[in-house]
C-alpha cells in the first residue's frame, strides 16, 4: 500500500513538473500615483520613461484600463482578491489609516492570487508598499508571499523609511529590518535577488513601488522625516516651490522607469524573459494639485479629475502586458480592469478559480488572440461618490449631483449628457443599486 502511494505521489510530482514547465513566470510591478499621462508612450513630453516605453511598443498597451479605486488601499484589496474591494466590507472604500485603522487589515479569510499561486507551486516575493495592513499579522507573510520586504504604510519617506507618524517601517517579512537606501533602489535591489535566486522555479513577483506617492522625493532630493515626530500635517516631504511639484514627480516617475529596465534586464540575462509576463500599471490616477499650496504634480492627459475622484482622471491608468514571442505588439481599446489579473493569472497558471467567485475576467483571450471581452457592467465606490460604466455610457453620482457621459465622444468628461438620456440613467442607477447589495451582503462576512 506505502509502495502504491510514494508511486502516485511521484506520478502527481512528475505531473506538476511537466505543468509547472508549461507555466510562466508571472510579474506585476505597480507604481503608486502614476497619472494616465505620466509616462512617454501615454503621452508624457515631461518625464523620460524608455523602459516602461519599450515594454509598450513591445507589448500589449491598454488605453482604456481602470484602477478598481481612486485610491491606494483600495485597488490593491481588490488586485490581489480578483474581487470588488467593496465586499470586503466600507473600510475598503479608502485608504486604511495608520491611526484609526493600526490594528487590522486585509481579511485573513480573504483569498490573494499569490496565496492561490503559492499552493500551486510558485515561490512567491512581494517588494514594496502593502497598504493592507500595518502590522503582523496583517502583512503579505499572511496573505501568500513567501518573502517580503518593504513598507506597510500607506506612504513612507523614501530615505529614511519612516511612516507618517514617526513610526520606523521596513520590514523584513514579520519582522522591522531598517535598511538604508532610496526606496526605488532597495525595491529593486530585492526583486533582482529574488529573481536570481529562484530561477528555476516559477515564481510571482509583486513589485508594488511608493514611488510617486509623497512625500515627493526624487533620489536626490533630501529625506525629511525623523523617527518619533508626528508628519501627519507635514506629509509632502520638503518641495522648494509648491507652486511646482512636477521637478520631484520627474525624478521619482524616472527612478521607477530605471527599476522597470534593471527587473526586465535581469530577466533577460537570465533567459527568462521568453517565459515571464510583465505587467505594468498604477493604482490609480495622479494628483494634479493637493490642496491649496501644491501645483503641477502630476498629469493624467486629457482626462477630468485626479487621484481621490470618480472621473477617470482618478482611475483611468496606464496598463501595459509584456510577453516577447507570446504577445504581439498592439494597441486595445477593450476595457479592463484591477481585478481582471487574479483570473488571468489563475488561467495562466493552469489553475481553476471558479469556485473563488471573483468578479474580474481573465484577459488572456485579448492578449493571445484580440478577442473582445465580455460585456459588462463596471462600479466604483468612493464613499459616498459612484460611478457606473456600462459600454461607452458612464453615469457619475456625488452627493445630489448626477451627470452622464459618453466616454467615445467625450473622453475629458465635460458634457452632462443626463437630461437627454434619463432612462439610461435610471438603468444605470438600477444597476448600481443592484450591485451595491450584493456586495453589501458579502461584506457581511468580514464585518461581524
Amino acid at each position: 500500500m506505502k509502495q502504491c502511494v510514494a508511486i502516485l505521489i511521484s506520478l502527481a510530482a512528475s505531473t506538476a513538473m511537466v505543468n509547472a514547465a508549461q507555466r510562466p513566470n508571472l510579474v506585476l510591478i505597480v507604481a503608486d500615483d502614476l497619472g494616465y499621462g505620466d509616462v512617454g508612450c501615454y503621452g508624457s513630453q515631461r518625464n523620460q520613461t524608455p523602459n516602461i516605453d519599450r515594454l509598450a511598443a513591445n507589448g500589449l498597451r491598454f488605453t482604456d484600463f481602470h484602477s478598481n479605486g481612486s485610491m491606494c488601499t483600495p485597488t490593491r484589496a481588490a488586485m490581489l482578491t480578483g474581487r470588488y474591494q467593496q465586499r470586503l466590507g466600507t473600510k475598503f472604500d479608502g485608504p486604511l489609516s495608520g491611526k484609526e485603522t493600526r490594528d487590522h487589515g486585509l481579511p485573513l479569510a480573504a483569498v490573494t492570487c499569490a496565496e492561490v499561486l503559492q499552493t500551486h507551486g510558485y515561490v512567491t516575493g512581494m517588494f514594496g508598499k502593502w497598504h493592507l495592513g500595518y502590522i503582523p499579522p496583517w502583512l503579505p507573510p499572511s496573505q501568500g508571499f513567501d518573502e517580503f520586504r518593504g513598507l506597510g504604510a500607506g506612504d513612507g519617506d523614501h530615505h529614511t523609511h519612516i511612516d507618517r507618524w514617526g513610526r520606523e517601517d521596513w520590514w523584513h517579512n514579520n519582522q522591522l529590518d531598517m535598511q538604508e537606501g532610496y526606496t526605488a533602489d532597495l525595491l529593486t535591489q530585492y526583486s533582482i535577488e529574488f529573481i536570481e535566486q529562484h530561477r528555476s522555479e516559477r515564481f510571482f513577483l509583486y513589485v508594488p513601488h511608493l514611488a510617486i506617492h509623497f512625500p515627493w522625493q526624487g533620489p536626490n532630493d533630501p529625506p525629511h522625516r525623523k523617527k518619533d515626530h508626528d508628519y501627519d500635517n507635514d506629509k509632502w516631504g520638503m518641495v522648494p516651490d509648491p507652486g511646482n511639484v512636477s521637478p520631484h514627480i520627474k525624478a521619482m516617475v524616472e527612478s521607477v522607469d530605471k527599476s522597470v529596465g534593471q527587473i526586465v534586464a535581469t530577466l533577460e540575462r537570465l533567459n527568462l524573459a521568453d517565459n515571464t509576463l510583465v505587467i505594468f500599471t498604477s493604482d490609480n490616477g495622479g494628483y494634479l494639485s493637493y490642496g491649496e499650496q501644491f501645483k503641477n504634480i502630476s498629469s493624467n492627459g486629457p482626462l477630468r479629475g485626479q487621484k481621490g475622484s470618480i472621473y477617470e482622471g482618478g482611475h483611468r491608468v496606464p496598463m501595459i502586458c509584456y510577453w516577447p514571442h507570446k504577445i504581439a505588439p498592439a494597441v486595445t481599446q477593450v476595457t479592463a480592469l484591477s481585478i481582471d489579473l487574479f483570473p488571468t493569472f489563475g488561467t495562466l497558471a493552469k489553475v481553476n478559480t471558479n469556485h473563488l467567485k471573483l468578479d474580474g475576467v481573465d484577459l488572456t483571450p485579448l492578449m493571445f488572440q484580440s478577442k473582445d471581452l465580455p460585456e459588462r457592467t463596471l462600479f466604483w465606490r468612493e464613499d459616498l461618490e459612484r460611478a457606473v460604466r456600462q459600454g461607452p455610457w458612464k453615469l457619475c453620482v456625488n452627493d445630489q449631483l448626477v451627470e452622464l457621459f459618453n466616454l467615445n465622444d467625450d473622453l475629458g468628461e465635460k458634457y452632462d449628457l443626463s437630461k437627454k438620456k434619463p432612462q439610461l440613467v435610471q438603468s444605470l442607477t438600477d444597476a448600481w443599486a443592484t450591485w451595491e447589495n450584493d456586495v453589501n451582503e458579502s461584506a457581511k462576512a468580514y464585518e461581524q
